[in-house]
Protein backbone atom coordinates (compact mmCIF):
# COMPACT_ATOMS: atom_id res chain seq x y z
CA UNK A 1 0.00 0.00 0.00
CA UNK A 2 1.44 3.64 -0.91
CA UNK A 3 2.32 5.49 2.49
CA UNK A 4 0.39 8.51 2.43
CA UNK A 5 2.31 11.50 5.30
CA UNK A 6 -0.03 14.11 5.76
CA UNK A 7 1.24 17.89 6.44
CA UNK A 8 0.54 21.42 7.32
CA UNK A 9 2.48 24.78 6.35
CA UNK A 10 1.85 28.26 6.99
CA UNK A 11 0.57 30.43 4.26
CA UNK A 12 -0.34 34.33 4.43
CA UNK A 13 -3.58 34.31 5.93
CA UNK A 14 -3.79 30.75 5.77
CA UNK A 15 -2.82 27.63 7.47
CA UNK A 16 -2.59 24.62 4.19
CA UNK A 17 -2.53 20.94 5.05
CA UNK A 18 -1.38 19.02 1.90
CA UNK A 19 -0.90 14.63 1.40
CA UNK A 20 1.95 13.09 -0.23
CA UNK A 21 1.73 9.93 -0.98
CA UNK A 22 4.89 7.49 -2.05
CA UNK A 23 7.29 9.80 -0.30
CA UNK A 24 9.90 7.15 0.25
CA UNK A 25 9.11 5.60 -3.38
CA UNK A 26 12.08 8.15 -4.91
CA UNK A 27 9.61 9.55 -7.40
CA UNK A 28 10.41 12.58 -8.15
CA UNK A 29 14.04 12.31 -7.73
CA UNK A 30 16.73 12.09 -10.34
CA UNK A 31 16.14 9.36 -13.16
CA UNK A 32 12.57 9.19 -12.12
CA UNK A 33 9.05 10.41 -13.18
CA UNK A 34 8.33 14.16 -11.63
CA UNK A 35 5.78 13.97 -8.76
CA UNK A 36 2.50 14.84 -10.09
CA UNK A 37 0.15 17.51 -7.66
CA UNK A 38 -3.36 17.22 -8.73
CA UNK A 39 -5.16 20.17 -7.46
CA UNK A 40 -8.96 21.24 -7.43
CA UNK A 41 -10.50 24.29 -6.21
CA UNK A 42 -12.23 24.76 -4.25
CA UNK A 43 -12.13 20.88 -4.38
CA UNK A 44 -9.95 19.62 -2.03
CA UNK A 45 -7.96 16.35 -1.68
CA UNK A 46 -10.68 13.82 -1.30
CA UNK A 47 -11.88 14.67 -4.76
CA UNK A 48 -8.33 13.18 -5.89
CA UNK A 49 -8.30 9.54 -4.52
CA UNK A 50 -9.60 7.49 -7.26
CA UNK A 51 -6.98 9.63 -9.73
CA UNK A 52 -3.81 9.66 -7.39
CA UNK A 53 -4.53 5.36 -7.50
CA UNK A 54 -3.73 5.42 -10.97
CA UNK A 55 -0.20 6.57 -10.39
CA UNK A 56 1.54 4.87 -7.92
CA UNK A 57 4.53 4.94 -10.02
CA UNK A 58 4.81 8.68 -9.11
CA UNK A 59 4.73 10.81 -5.66
CA UNK A 60 1.62 12.64 -5.66
CA UNK A 61 0.95 15.50 -3.98
CA UNK A 62 -2.57 16.57 -2.93
CA UNK A 63 -3.98 19.74 -0.74
CA UNK A 64 -6.95 21.15 0.66
CA UNK A 65 -7.03 25.26 -0.70
CA UNK A 66 -8.04 27.54 1.43
CA UNK A 67 -10.95 27.89 3.11
CA UNK A 68 -12.36 24.75 2.02
CA UNK A 69 -11.71 20.86 3.56
CA UNK A 70 -8.64 21.07 5.86
CA UNK A 71 -6.85 24.25 5.33
CA UNK A 72 -8.30 27.64 7.13
CA UNK A 73 -8.51 31.24 6.82
CA UNK A 74 -6.48 32.71 9.48
CA UNK A 75 -7.11 36.25 8.36
CA UNK A 76 -10.87 36.25 8.12
CA UNK A 77 -11.01 37.71 4.11
CA UNK A 78 -14.62 36.81 2.68
CA UNK A 79 -12.76 36.08 -0.73
CA UNK A 80 -9.74 34.53 -2.42
CA UNK A 81 -8.27 35.52 -5.71
CA UNK A 82 -5.98 33.16 -7.61
CA UNK A 83 -2.87 34.60 -6.90
CA UNK A 84 -3.27 33.35 -3.20
CA UNK A 85 -4.03 30.02 -4.20
CA UNK A 86 -0.62 30.33 -6.30
CA UNK A 87 1.25 31.56 -3.43
CA UNK A 88 -0.31 28.43 -1.68
CA UNK A 89 0.67 26.20 -4.54
CA UNK A 90 4.37 27.26 -4.32
CA UNK A 91 4.82 26.98 -0.69
CA UNK A 92 3.49 23.23 -1.06
CA UNK A 93 5.77 22.44 -4.33
CA UNK A 94 8.94 24.04 -2.57
CA UNK A 95 7.73 22.35 1.04
CA UNK A 96 7.81 18.69 -0.47
CA UNK A 97 11.00 19.51 -2.50
CA UNK A 98 10.42 17.57 -5.66
CA UNK A 99 9.80 20.21 -8.19
CA UNK A 100 9.72 21.19 -10.44
CA UNK A 101 6.41 18.25 -10.58
CA UNK A 102 4.06 18.26 -12.78
CA UNK A 103 0.50 19.41 -12.03
CA UNK A 104 -2.74 17.73 -13.34
CA UNK A 105 -5.55 21.26 -12.35
CA UNK A 106 -9.25 20.85 -12.56
CA UNK A 107 -11.57 23.69 -12.59
CA UNK A 108 -10.95 26.09 -10.50
CA UNK A 109 -7.31 24.62 -9.89
CA UNK A 110 -6.80 25.01 -13.45
CA UNK A 111 -7.54 28.77 -13.12
CA UNK A 112 -4.95 28.77 -10.00
CA UNK A 113 -2.59 26.54 -11.77
CA UNK A 114 -2.19 29.12 -14.63
CA UNK A 115 -0.94 31.90 -12.35
CA UNK A 116 0.78 29.83 -10.86
CA UNK A 117 2.89 28.85 -13.82
CA UNK A 118 2.62 32.84 -14.77
CA UNK A 119 4.43 33.51 -11.35
CA UNK A 120 6.58 30.55 -10.80
CA UNK A 121 7.06 28.48 -13.99
CA UNK A 122 10.39 27.42 -12.97
CA UNK A 123 8.37 24.81 -10.23
CA UNK A 124 5.72 23.00 -13.51
CA UNK A 125 7.48 21.00 -16.25
CA UNK A 126 4.40 20.24 -17.21
CA UNK A 127 0.59 21.56 -16.56
CA UNK A 128 -2.29 20.02 -17.33
CA UNK A 129 -5.86 22.54 -17.10
CA UNK A 130 -8.26 20.83 -17.31
CA UNK A 131 -11.48 22.90 -17.87
CA UNK A 132 -10.52 26.13 -16.27
CA UNK A 133 -14.08 28.53 -15.85
CA UNK A 134 -12.43 31.82 -16.73
CA UNK A 135 -15.15 33.82 -18.25
CA UNK A 136 -12.96 36.23 -19.29
CA UNK A 137 -11.65 34.49 -22.64
CA UNK A 138 -15.73 33.79 -23.60
CA UNK A 139 -16.44 36.02 -26.59
CA UNK A 140 -20.08 36.64 -24.31
CA UNK A 141 -17.10 37.36 -21.31
CA UNK A 142 -19.59 40.63 -19.93
CA UNK A 143 -22.53 38.73 -19.52
CA UNK A 144 -20.95 35.35 -18.53
CA UNK A 145 -19.14 37.71 -16.13
CA UNK A 146 -22.45 39.59 -14.78
CA UNK A 147 -24.05 35.92 -14.79
CA UNK A 148 -21.11 35.11 -11.99
CA UNK A 149 -21.56 37.70 -10.42
CA UNK A 150 -25.56 36.92 -9.62
CA UNK A 151 -24.71 33.60 -8.63
CA UNK A 152 -22.33 35.42 -5.71
CA UNK A 153 -25.13 38.25 -5.53
CA UNK A 154 -27.76 35.58 -4.72
CA UNK A 155 -25.86 33.24 -2.34
CA UNK A 156 -25.29 36.36 -0.08
CA UNK A 157 -28.80 37.12 -0.46
CA UNK A 158 -30.50 34.06 0.02
CA UNK A 159 -28.51 31.31 1.03
CA UNK A 160 -26.74 28.35 -0.08
CA UNK A 161 -29.97 26.35 -2.14
CA UNK A 162 -31.10 28.94 -4.74
CA UNK A 163 -27.11 30.35 -5.50
CA UNK A 164 -26.34 26.47 -5.73
CA UNK A 165 -29.17 26.18 -7.96
CA UNK A 166 -28.31 29.12 -10.41
CA UNK A 167 -24.47 27.68 -10.00
CA UNK A 168 -25.53 24.04 -11.34
CA UNK A 169 -27.64 25.72 -14.32
CA UNK A 170 -24.88 27.94 -15.19
CA UNK A 171 -22.36 25.72 -14.92
CA UNK A 172 -24.40 22.79 -17.71
CA UNK A 173 -25.86 25.58 -20.26
CA UNK A 174 -25.23 24.83 -23.64
CA UNK A 175 -23.67 27.47 -25.76
CA UNK A 176 -23.12 31.58 -24.96
CA UNK A 177 -25.20 33.03 -21.78
CA UNK A 178 -27.99 35.26 -23.66
CA UNK A 179 -27.99 39.10 -23.20
CA UNK A 180 -31.64 38.80 -21.53
CA UNK A 181 -30.57 35.90 -19.35
CA UNK A 182 -31.56 38.11 -16.17
CA UNK A 183 -35.45 37.54 -18.21
CA UNK A 184 -35.22 33.86 -17.52
CA UNK A 185 -37.14 32.31 -14.17
CA UNK A 186 -34.55 31.27 -11.81
CA UNK A 187 -34.58 27.64 -11.27
CA UNK A 188 -35.67 25.78 -8.33
CA UNK A 189 -33.70 24.29 -5.61
CA UNK A 190 -35.86 21.89 -4.86
CA UNK A 191 -35.25 20.34 -8.77
CA UNK A 192 -31.57 19.57 -7.62
CA UNK A 193 -32.22 17.93 -4.40
CA UNK A 194 -31.01 21.51 -2.31
CA UNK A 195 -32.20 22.89 0.41
CA UNK A 196 -34.91 25.32 -0.06
CA UNK A 197 -35.08 27.20 3.21
CA UNK A 198 -31.69 29.58 4.30
CA UNK A 199 -29.67 28.05 6.69
CA UNK A 200 -27.87 31.68 7.36
CA UNK A 201 -24.84 30.47 6.90
CA UNK A 202 -22.21 32.36 4.45
CA UNK A 203 -18.51 30.25 4.08
CA UNK A 204 -18.90 28.22 1.39
CA UNK A 205 -15.95 27.87 -0.37
CA UNK A 206 -17.56 27.85 -4.00
CA UNK A 207 -20.31 30.18 -3.87
CA UNK A 208 -18.79 32.84 -1.61
CA UNK A 209 -15.00 32.52 -1.54
CA UNK A 210 -14.01 31.62 -4.83
CA UNK A 211 -16.74 32.25 -7.43
CA UNK A 212 -15.94 36.11 -8.10
CA UNK A 213 -12.40 35.51 -8.44
CA UNK A 214 -11.88 32.23 -10.07
CA UNK A 215 -14.38 33.72 -13.14
CA UNK A 216 -13.55 36.62 -14.06
CA UNK A 217 -9.57 35.74 -13.25
CA UNK A 218 -7.71 37.08 -16.94
CA UNK A 219 -4.72 34.59 -18.08
CA UNK A 220 -1.34 36.55 -18.20
CA UNK A 221 -0.83 34.83 -21.54
CA UNK A 222 2.54 36.77 -22.21
CA UNK A 223 3.64 35.19 -19.15
CA UNK A 224 2.32 31.76 -19.68
CA UNK A 225 3.54 32.00 -23.56
CA UNK A 226 7.53 32.73 -21.88
CA UNK A 227 7.11 30.23 -19.55
CA UNK A 228 9.40 27.30 -20.11
CA UNK A 229 6.31 25.12 -18.99
CA UNK A 230 4.70 22.69 -21.20
CA UNK A 231 1.12 23.69 -21.13
CA UNK A 232 -1.87 21.48 -22.14
CA UNK A 233 -5.62 22.73 -22.34
CA UNK A 234 -8.23 19.94 -21.99
CA UNK A 235 -11.47 19.80 -21.54
CA UNK A 236 -14.02 16.78 -21.72
CA UNK A 237 -15.54 15.10 -24.71
CA UNK A 238 -19.19 14.78 -23.07
CA UNK A 239 -18.80 18.84 -21.98
CA UNK A 240 -19.04 20.33 -25.30
CA UNK A 241 -20.82 24.06 -25.43
CA UNK A 242 -20.53 24.13 -21.78
CA UNK A 243 -19.06 26.98 -19.57
CA UNK A 244 -15.84 25.32 -18.60
CA UNK A 245 -15.18 23.80 -21.78
CA UNK A 246 -15.73 26.87 -23.81
CA UNK A 247 -13.32 28.84 -21.36
CA UNK A 248 -10.74 26.19 -22.14
CA UNK A 249 -11.22 26.34 -25.54
CA UNK A 250 -10.16 30.29 -24.96
CA UNK A 251 -7.25 29.73 -22.88
CA UNK A 252 -6.03 27.41 -25.68
CA UNK A 253 -6.52 29.98 -28.21
CA UNK A 254 -4.63 32.61 -26.04
CA UNK A 255 -1.79 29.78 -25.94
CA UNK A 256 -1.88 29.85 -29.31
CA UNK A 257 -2.07 25.65 -29.14
CA UNK A 258 -4.88 23.25 -30.10
CA UNK A 259 -7.23 21.99 -27.40
CA UNK A 260 -6.67 18.59 -26.10
CA UNK A 261 -10.10 16.37 -25.47
CA UNK A 262 -9.83 13.89 -22.54
CA UNK A 263 -12.64 11.29 -21.82
CA UNK A 264 -16.25 12.10 -20.10
CA UNK A 265 -16.96 15.40 -18.98
CA UNK A 266 -16.42 17.79 -16.00
CA UNK A 267 -15.77 15.51 -13.53
CA UNK A 268 -14.13 12.50 -15.47
CA UNK A 269 -11.73 11.90 -13.41
CA UNK A 270 -14.01 11.36 -10.16
CA UNK A 271 -14.81 7.22 -8.93
CA UNK A 272 -17.87 8.22 -6.98
CA UNK A 273 -16.27 11.22 -5.26
CA UNK A 274 -19.21 13.02 -3.57
CA UNK A 275 -21.65 10.77 -5.60
CA UNK A 276 -20.35 10.88 -8.48
CA UNK A 277 -18.97 9.02 -11.66
CA UNK A 278 -16.82 9.36 -14.73
CA UNK A 279 -14.41 7.41 -16.86
CA UNK A 280 -11.51 7.19 -14.32
CA UNK A 281 -9.87 4.51 -16.04
CA UNK A 282 -10.07 6.25 -19.48
CA UNK A 283 -9.07 9.46 -17.90
CA UNK A 284 -5.91 8.50 -16.13
CA UNK A 285 -4.74 6.54 -19.28
CA UNK A 286 -5.27 10.03 -21.13
CA UNK A 287 -2.96 12.04 -18.51
CA UNK A 288 -0.64 9.14 -18.46
CA UNK A 289 -0.59 9.29 -22.34
CA UNK A 290 -0.10 13.59 -21.94
CA UNK A 291 2.77 13.30 -19.04
CA UNK A 292 4.72 10.75 -20.49
CA UNK A 293 4.57 12.78 -24.34
CA UNK A 294 7.46 15.24 -25.52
Amino acid sequence: MTETVTRTLGSTGATITYDVRGADGGAGRAGQRPALFLIGSPMDAAGFGTLASHFTDRTVITYDPRSAGRSVRTDGAAETLPEEHAEDLRRVIEAVGVGPVDVFASSGGAVNGLALVARHPELVRTLVAHEPPTAQVLPDRETALAVCEDVHTTYLRDGTGPAMAKFLAVAMRPGPFPENWRDEPAPNPADFGLPTEDDGSRGDPLLGQNMRGCTSYRPDFPALRAAGTRIVVVAGKESEGQFPARAAAGVAEGLGIGLTLFPSHHGGFLGGEYGQHGDPEAFARALRDVLDGD
